[in-house]
């Protein structure tokens, strides 16, 4: 063993040992205690940084504890390698993106290698290769068979940088996710997952995920967006010159209860009855342009608070039905047609949009909710009224309490036949066609005579081709090549044409982790009695932004997939944890940002590797923070680590004799010295502590820290020769629980370590070290003393010490008579092993 710590020569040497020993790979049909232990798999877009490094370092953290404690581990690998990450990429190279990705995938495969992060690489997938997206083809045609998936022209998210069309939880405040450019709008034909379909079993069962964080539940509640309200048609008073294509005008309100105060009735631009409405009228052109202006506005932009309400009167009206009275028919960007029926009833007395709206185009406001402690009068209101209150004007449920109402008029509909009760929801059917190359081709073929059918099992995959232009156009690639397009229909066999869009790649992530059980099996897609055996996932880590994305589409998947008979679970995560970002600050403005090539901030792995070791690395990745929390890169911080790791190679080196001696040494408590059962009694409290903040919320960072605290124990205790046989085992046994509970953070450092302590095996099959209770009973115990709730002493007492002895002892302390002396003691508390508090006056 040498003095100094040779990083450079120990961690490829066990990188190696852990592969060819098979130290990570699982036999699935082994059930006894499975432990499936997952991290999102990552786009193969570019070399890894330290930022990546903390999703893979703390999950490889927990598949090695849980290792030690005795857990059969699942932790498998692959590579979300379609999609615009790695498309735009290659793109960026001026290489095609098959060779791109996988040039890549290697990079990052050797990073992860370097940084001790192991995997079962046996069932490593990549969802750019035909042997997986055959069976995404598959699952979409099962889909497709069960009308999960059809194909509809409708009014969508159109990234103009990307040139293609994004799902709806794809764009963030109206801009791409990915590239940041601004969202337009446009109409076309694009298949859809009817995920709207499974809304209501989404939203309910997150009420089973309670090893799930509560924000990323909220997050999906709220994009789930569930309202129970009433649908009230409202009749659209017919023209004498033509036929209408509508006889009503359908809108969805949670609020009923002000149907008679509505003055107006207001259309979404995009309503698919609109243009026929209009036609003739004197106002279709100023109707039609006003709607295609509309749409070249986002969702996001159009809902803004601040954002000025406009529209354009359509010359047409309709009756609300309550009370017979005929309203006018606006059309205006303020109403959505992606929610509720595209046409709300307008009530400004009680609505803020509603009001901001009569105002700007001198429309009537009438109260129908009164404030019962100050009575509203619509001359002088000044904005809406929003409270609760009671009905006024509102024929026979005058006098009600409003929300009271609600349930009685939503009956009153349905009993006159022109409403229901019902219920809405926020979340659309997911958009997944995209017009770009790189992607698993969509398994349609459509045929002049036999319409849309799918591509029989019997021809998947549908591979992608190789020699086409993949630049981005604003329409798919593929129908640029006919050898692609061009096929025989497979229901009658006549000239036919393929479906030139790809699929969004979170199909393929939406489904990848029942595929790690049976990746190389090429008769089924998924495994069922293997993945009811592991399933659900006993730990997932990734990123908190997949939280309505890639969570939400996976839950949706899974939910399918059991409803297909293919698995007998509804819930693909047991317990998620969503880890915080590394942030650096921007050298040019010194702003503290997500690490990003773009912000100039990156800090490269391989040269801190180079530099210092993987395991200082880790350490100093896992104890920069909680891992939950986004936390800052301090190019000094490192240092810190790696005096700690430096520190633990030399208190073995030099105590390596001493060590060694007491390797077969019995622990007996009796018979050590003070000093000694200290030590042994502080290990002991440390396996406490640290198994305590690795279950659960994975608290690494105070891991980490009260390893690094016990080791400070150990060099204030040391050991020599003359120490007698009790004294070295006690020392002996604080290292060794160190090199343990450290194993997870620095694998490589404690693998040497444990073998140059005499160990024959892998420290992965050593067991996680557990409490000998009988060390944490103290001899001595220390109680703080207060006085009226202030911290005045300390006194150190027997721990048999009786409550009548610690008042007695307690009050004729020095410092507690100071501040007791001329007061009267009221009462004196005693908290057990604890504190005493003596209340005086």
């Amino acid at each position: 063993m040498n003095e100094k710590y040779p990083f450079s020569q120990i961690e490829p040497r066990w990188q190696t040992y852990w592969n060819d020993n098979g130290l990570f790979k699982t036999d699935h049909t082994d059930t006894r205690n499975p432990y499936y232990c997952l991290m999102m798999f990552p786009y193969p877009s570019g070399a890894l940084h330290v930022g990546h490094g903390r999703n893979y370092i703390l999950g490889d953290a927990v598949a090695r504890y849980k290792k030690m404690q005795g857990f059969n581990v699942l932790t498998p690998m692959g590579w979300d390698a379609f999609g615009l990450p790695a498309e735009n990429a290659a793109i960026k190279t001026g290489t095609p993106p098959k060779e791109s990705t996988l040039k890549n995938i290697s990079v990052m495969k050797e990073q992860l290698a370097s940084w001790g992060v192991s995997y079962d690489w046996d069932r490593e997938l990549a969802s750019c290769n035909p042997d997986y997206y055959k069976w995404t083809q598959w699952l979409f045609t099962q889909l497709y068979k069960r009308k999960l998936a059809y194909k509809a022209e409708a009014a969508v998210n159109w990234c103009p940088d990307c040139a293609t069309v994004l799902a709806n939880e794809q764009v963030v405040d109206g801009a791409c996710e990915r590239c940041e450019s601004e969202v337009e709008e446009k109409f076309l034909a694009q298949w859809f997952f009817k995920i709207t379909d499974y809304a209501q079993r989404l939203l309910d069962d997150l009420d089973t995920l309670d090893g799930w964080p509560d924000r990323v539940k909220t997050m999906q509640r709220n994009w789930i967006g569930r309202s129970e309200g009433t649908e009230i048609n409202f009749a659209l008073v017919p023209r004498d010159d033509q036929t209408d294509p509508i006889e009503h005008v359908p809108c969805f309100t949670t609020r009923v209860d002000t149907i008679y105060g509505c003055t107006y009735m207001v259309v979404a631009p995009e309503y698919p009855a609109l243009k026929e409405l209009v036609k003739g009228l004197e106002q279709e052109e100023a109707v039609n342009t006003y709607s295609r202006n509309a749409s070249k506005r986002t969702n996001i932009e159009r809902m803004a608070e601040g954002d000025e309400k406009s529209g354009v009167f359509t010359g047409r009206t309709v009756i609300n039905p309550y009370n017979g009275e005929e309203v006018p028919l606006w059309v205006s960007d303020y109403v959505l047609m992606g929610y509720g029926t595209g046409a709300v009833m307008a009530v400004p007395a009680h609505d803020t949009r509603d009001w901001a709206f009569a105002k700007k185009y001198t429309l009537p406001i009438r109260v129908s909710i009164d404030n019962p402690d100050h009575p509203l009068d619509v001359t002088t209101m000044e904005e809406a009224y929003t409270a609760n209150g009671t009905l006024i004007d509102s024929a026979e449920f005058t006098g009600s309490p409003n929300r009271d109402a609600i349930p009685k008029m939503a009956a009153y509909a349905t009993e006159q036949g022109f409403g229901e009760s019902t219920i809405q929801f926020r979340l659309r059917d997911w958009l997944i066609s995209r017009q770009r190359y790189w992607g698993a081709p969509i398994p349609m073929i459509h045929c002049p005579a036999c319409g849309t059918v799918p591509v029989p099992d019997k021809d998947l995959p549908v591979v992608l081709p190789e020699n086409v232009d993949f630049k981005p156009t604003g329409e798919s690639p593929l129908a640029t090549c006919e050898a692609f397009m061009n096929v025989a229909c497979p229901e009658c066999g006549v000239d036919a044409r393929r479906e030139s869009d790809t699929m969004d790649t979170f199909v393929d992530s939406s489904w990848y982790f029942l595929r790690f059980l049976n990746a190389t099996d090429d008769t089924q897609a998924i495994d069922k009695q293997a993945c009811n055996d592991w399933f659900p996932i006993s730990q997932y880590v990734g990123g908190i932004e997949h939280a309505i994305l890639h969570l939400l589409y996976s839950r949706f998947f899974t939910k399918v997939i059991h409803d297909l008979d293919l698995i007998d679970f509804n819930e693909p995560f047991a317990q998620l944890f969503t880890q915080g970002m590394i942030c650096k600050r921007n050298e040019e403005d010194g702003q503290l940002y997500k690490m990003s090539k773009g912000k100039g901030n990156v800090v490269n792995s391989d040269e801190l590797i180079r530099d210092y070791g993987a395991d200082t690395v880790r350490v100093y990745t896992m104890f920069i923070g909680p891992p939950e929390k986004d936390a800052e890169w301090n190019d000094q911080g490192i240092e810190g680590a790696s005096r700690f790791l430096k520190r633990l190679w030399r208190r073995v080196w030099e105590k390596h004799d001493q060590l060694t001696a007491a390797a077969n040494t019995p622990l007996d408590i009796d018979s050590m010295e003070p000093a000694g059962r200290d030590l042994y009694r502080t290990a002991n409290e440390t396996i406490q502590h640290v198994t305590d903040a690795m279950d659960g919320a994975f608290h690494f960072n105070s891991a980490i820290a009260q390893i690094m605290s016990l080791l400070n124990s150990i060099d204030s205790t040391g050991v020599d020769d003359n120490s007698n046989d009790q004294h070295k085992a006690s020392y002996r046994f604080a290292i060794d629980t160190v090199i343990r509970m450290l194993s997870p953070f620095a694998p490589h450092i404690c693998e040497e370590l444990w073998r140059e302590l005499g160990n024959d095996d892998s420290i992965l099959r050593a067991e996680w070290p557990k409490v000998d209770e009988a060390s944490l009973a103290r001899d001595e115990i220390e109680i703080i003393i207060q006085v009226n709730g202030k911290l005045r002493d300390k006194l150190t007492v027997s721990a048999s010490c009786s409550k009548e002895d610690l008042e007695t002892q307690a009050l004729a302390l020095p410092a507690v008579q100071k501040h007791i002396d001329g007061k009267t003691i009221r009462k004196v508390i005693v908290v057990p092993g604890k504190l005493i508090n003596i209340a005086a006056s």
